[in-house]
């Protein structure tokens, strides 16, 4: 079971980047995708989850608007777009898969897998 996640970088604020997540193919079949972030010094937090089908997503409020996640089933892909950067959005992002859909409650502790973490650095 492996979550290959890619694309993180440095940019500056105002700025975009696209994560990729590629989940080995069970998975990403019958798993929830998410993503987590996490800054220095503080927890691990939510930040949007996409079905499998695509048909549902989430997002944290203090992604909303800026934040989109969507899922390529023919290439085994799920994306996070992030627009309109801020600095304070600088964390190590992981790709994440849940075996439920937690609504409101999304908690690390419900991930079943995670990937590695990919830095993203925004500059003021």
């Amino acid at each position: 079971v492996q979550l290959q996640a890619s694309g993180g970088g440095l940019v500056q604020a105002g700025g975009s980047l696209r994560l990729s997540c590629a989940p080995s193919g069970r998975i990403f079949s019958t798993y929830v995708m998410a993503w987590f972030r996490q800054a220095p010094g503080k927890a691990r937090e939510f930040v949007t989850a996409i079905t499998w089908s695509g048909g549902s997503t989430d997002y944290s409020d203090s992604v909303k608007g800026r934040f989109t996640t969507s899922r390529d089933n023919t290439k085994n892909t799920v994306y996070l777009q992030m627009n309109s950067l801020k600095p304070e959005d600088t964390a190590v992002y992981y790709c994440a898969a849940t075996g439920g859909w937690y609504g409101s409650s999304w908690h690390p502790d419900r991930v079943d897998y995670w990937g590695k973490g990919t830095q993203v650095t925004v500059s003021s």
